[in-house]
This record gives C-alpha cells, structure tokens and sequence, in this order.
C-alpha cells in the first residue's frame, strides 16, 4: 500500500521553470515536494539554451577567424570539434550539476523525488510508491519533446534530435536537417562552421517562418553565402537510411542524402501520462491551458513549455515567479506576453519581440512599418565581413506606439533590449525619435528605421 504524506505543495517537473518555483515556494517555509525523472534544470542546461550555445560560440569564433586575410588557411576545422564537443560535455551536461541542483533544494527545505509523478484527482499526486495530498496545490512544468512529422519511413530510421547533436563528439561528413526554425538554423551553421556538409530543408517558404520574413530572407543568404545548402518550400514525403546514408525524398521526386538526419520541427508540451483527467483537464490537448495566473484548474498551475506559450527559458522562469505568487496568494499583474522576446542565436543574431507585421495586421490593427539596413549604418560600415543586419519596426498607428520589432545582426539579441522595453512600456514612438542614440553603436540603426517609419506616414 502507497505511503501517503500531507505537504503543501507538488511540483511535477524540474526543469527551469519547476525547479525555480519549487525553490522559491520553499524559500517561503512551505513545505515542497519536487519530482524529477531526468535531470534537474531540464533541457536547457544540458541539452539546448547552454551547450548549443557553447558550439555556436567556438563556430563563431573559427567563421571570425576566416574573414581576417591570410587566417582561412591557418584554421583547422576538424581537430577542433572534438575537444569543444568534450569541453561541452564537461561545463554542460555532467551528473554533478544535477546533484548540485538537488542539493540545493533539499537545503532550503525541499524534498526531492526521482521518478515521475501523476495527479490522482483533486490535491493528490502519486509518484514513485508515494502518494502525496496537497494542501495548496500542484505545480505542472513537465515542459516539452521534440516534435517529429509524420513522414513516411522518419520513425524507422535513427535520426537526431537537439540532444543527440550537442553530444556528438566528432562533425558529421554531411547532415540534412529537416526544418529551419531556430534550433534547426542555429545547429545547421555551427556544424557547417566544423566542416559538415549541411542541407537544410524547410517546408515553408523561407527560415525562420516564425519571424519577419526580411529576418528569414537574410539569414538564408547568409547560410548560401557560407555553403550551405538551403531547400524553402520543400516537403518531405518519404525517408530512407541504409549504407550509413540518410536518402529524404522531396515532393517532386528529387532526393538529398547526408550521412546523419537532424529533425528539428519544433517541440510539443508534454501532457501525457499526468493524470489530467482526474482533475477534469485533457490530456489530449495540444498545451495546458492556464489563465492569467497560471491556473489550469482549482489547485493547479502550469507553468513553461507545457503551457505552449512561447517555449523559451525566460518564459518558463517568468510563468513560475507569477504561479509561485499566487500559491502564495500575494497580489500581482497577471502573466503579460505583448512584449515577449524570442531571439535566434545564428550568426548573424535574429532578435524579435512583439507582433510582427503579418501578426499585427491579422489582429486588425492597422500599422506602418519602418527599416533600416546594419550595414548601411556607421558601426555596420566599421564592422565589415560579418555585419549582415537589419531593424524593422511595426507601429499601431492609431496608438502611435511600437507593438513589435526586429533586430538581426551581429549582436542582434542584445540590441534588442531596448526595443523589448520600448514595446512593453507601449512608449509613444515619437518620444522614441526624439531619444539619443549613442554613436557609433549596432542599436543606432534604430533611429534610422524610426526615421523611416515616419517617411511612411
């Protein structure tokens, strides 16, 4: 017969966001239970944000290192994979963090359960041979998986997925990767920059469909630019892997081949397996759905990728310190997402926050739109090889403030800032035409696409 123990709250999930409510709650006297079946702190530190970032680094530093003259042939490709690869493995993935991780809780008072847990009905969660009642609630942060398309012959073949990638110690000869949205862009040009032969294949349009399309029509240049092979509006209707070889057939016929197959087509909340229904909540719904304070049903928060609201780390710590204030029943804002920051760490950068165009113009809102070229601007002239770029601005002219904006270039997540604050605090565009843009920074380039946006008046 399960134990049962009384505690006050539950937190399903310790990945970022679970991990950081469940500390917070703690911190507070509660008495807090975390469940965790892999490792503490989730995918990001272990096998997205941190070690994707660490090979996209040491990339960008080889692709500098080649645009200086007479350095190209003095850069050793290969020989240099392997030890950022083990030096990845080392700072990013290694057991002991999650120990630390662990440990931490447990000494602000947390008790720590490795296993999975489900919700048993109304205040109580089971896990690992314990059931647990619950006198405040359960916290839901069981975050996402990749996922995988329905072709035909895909789920037969060994393909990778984000965390096979960052754990590969040596650069494929070649690699298909199979979607251009962030994860697919970013890995597709950091293994390109370690030598593979990389083609990427995406079904709509252009990369980065999420973002504006000026933003995904750079960076496939850039990719050309840089040899990779880049396939838009292509479907895959079939796969194949024999000989060591990985054969997509694209709708037409024609068919490319690489030596290993990244899927990267996008992410989906886990919601499986949690006992939902006992609490009248579907488990066969796409996310959870959550309220302004994260509420998914009486006793119940959700919080990070499970809700579906911009699958990000920034989005999974905001979500929890609102759901961990409303445990706690403190007064707050309501979770706000007009001015949610998304940034794709390529090279170069792609920052964006808001709405874009399209997005603004579905919602009915009747905008104008300003640009402005990095290269054209006098740090993107100082900065040459490498100052690929752009800023686009989307006003709602009716309120005469930004509701969304664009910033790709060389340090194109960090120029974002101050657009991410322009957008949030809703500040009157012609107050931002009258501000001082320091000389010569990237963020200057904003002014020139704020005195375009008012020549489009």
């Amino acid at each position: 017969m399960a134990r049962e123990r009384e505690v006050d709250v539950v937190v399903i999930g310790m990945g970022v966001g679970g991990e950081h409510a469940a500390e917070r709650l703690a911190e507070e006297g509660l008495d807090v239970v975390g469940v965790e079946a892999e490792l503490v702190g989730g995918e990001c530190p272990y096998w997205a944000c941190i070690p994707s970032k660490m090979m996209i680094r040491a990339g960008n530093l080889l692709a500098e290192a080649r645009r200086v003259p007479g350095m190209a042939g003095e850069t050793r490709v290969h020989a240099d994979f392997a030890p950022v690869a083990a030096r990845i493995r080392d700072e990013a993935t290694d057991d002991w963090d999650d120990r630390v991780a662990v440990d931490r809780f447990v000494r602000k008072g947390g008790h720590f359960v490795r296993g999975r847990a489900r919700l048993d009905g109304p205040g109580r969660v089971e896990a690992e041979g314990q059931v647990f009642t619950v006198r405040r609630g359960v916290v839901l942060a069981t975050g996402s998986r990749p996922q995988v398309p329905p072709v035909p012959g895909l789920a037969d073949v060994p393909y990778w997925t984000n965390r096979q990638a960052v754990s590969a110690k040596e650069p494929p000869e070649s690699l298909l990767v199979l979607g251009g949205g962030a994860i697919g862009a970013e890995l597709a040009q950091a293994f390109a920059r370690f030598g593979t032969a990389v083609t990427v294949v995406e079904a709509r349009e252009r990369l980065l469909p999420a973002d504006e399309p000026e933003a995904g029509e750079l960076l496939g240049e850039v990719l050309l630019e840089e040899g990779l092979t880049v396939r838009t509006g292509a479907r895959v209707t079939g796969v194949r892997h024999a000989d060591d070889t990985f054969r997509l057939t694209l709708d037409g016929g024609e068919e490319v081949t690489g030596r290993r197959l990244l899927v990267a087509t996008g992410r989906r909340p886990r919601l499986d397996g949690l006992g939902l229904e006992t609490v009248g909540l579907d488990p066969a719904a796409r996310a959870l759905e959550v309220d302004g304070r994260l509420r998914a049903a009486q006793g119940v928060w959700g919080v990070g990728d499970i809700t579906g609201r911009g699958l990000f780390t920034h989005m999974a710590m905001y979500q929890a310190e609102i759901a961990v204030r409303d445990v706690l029943g403190r007064p707050g804002p309501d979770a706000d997402y007009r001015a949610l920051p998304r940034v794709t760490f390529t090279d170069p950068e792609v920052g964006s926050v808001g709405l874009t165009e399209h997005a603004a113009r579905e919602q009915g809102l009747r905008v104008r739109t300003g640009t402005a070229r990095v290269p054209s601007s006098t740090r993107g002239w100082i900065h040459k090889a490498g100052n690929h770029g752009l800023i686009k601005l989307v006003e709602d002219t009716d309120r005469g403030v930004l509701v969304g904006a664009t910033s790709a270039g060389p340090t194109g997540g960090e120029v974002l800032y101050g657009l991410a604050v322009a957008v949030h605090a809703e500040v009157p565009v012609t107050r931002l035409r009258h501000m001082i843009h320091a000389y010569p920074t990237f963020h200057r380039a904003v002014e020139d696409a704020l005195a375009d946006l008012h020549q489009n008046t």
